[in-house]
């Protein structure tokens, strides 16, 4: 596993697998960004890529990860008129989340990387954060 990287933790719908992908820091960024509503002064990439399917009137009806070769996830843009387009999973996330796009997993491809993780866990991990967002280095002062 790349240590000090970005991860990319999609969760299943209906279910308690979570897919852990290793991401680049642009790629992190471009996620970031589509998650938080930040507008760019001027179009980033996936804006871009966005923009111009938009313009020239296709439509993105899914994103797929089809597969994990050697350690590395691969995935396709599935468009409204059935034509596929290989793309990197990163990127493919950062323009499913511009452009409300559904992102699916192939069965086969949780399988073999997904982690279960039951609703229980689930809640500890949860209580974690929310403890880490409320703790303070003066909490751990000695008195």
């Amino acid at each position: 596993m790349p240590s000090n990287s970005p991860i990319v933790l999609l969760r299943e719908s209906a279910g308690d697998r979570y897919l852990p992908i290793w991401i680049g820091a642009v790629e992190a960024t471009a996620i970031a960004f589509a998650q938080q509503g930040v507008v760019p002064p001027r179009p980033l990439t996936h804006d871009l890529i966005k923009d111009l399917l938009e313009a020239t009137g296709n439509e993105i009806s899914e994103i797929r990860i089809t597969e994990m070769r050697d350690g590395v996830f691969f995935a396709v843009l599935v468009l409204a008129s059935g034509v596929e387009v290989s793309a990197r999973p990163s990127d493919s996330i950062a323009l499913a989340l511009r452009l409300g796009t559904r992102i699916v997993c192939a069965d086969e491809v949780l399988d073999e990387a997904g982690l279960a993780i039951p609703d229980e866990q689930e809640d500890e991990v949860e209580k974690f954060r929310e403890f880490l967002d409320h703790v303070t280095p003066e909490d751990f002062e000695k008195e």
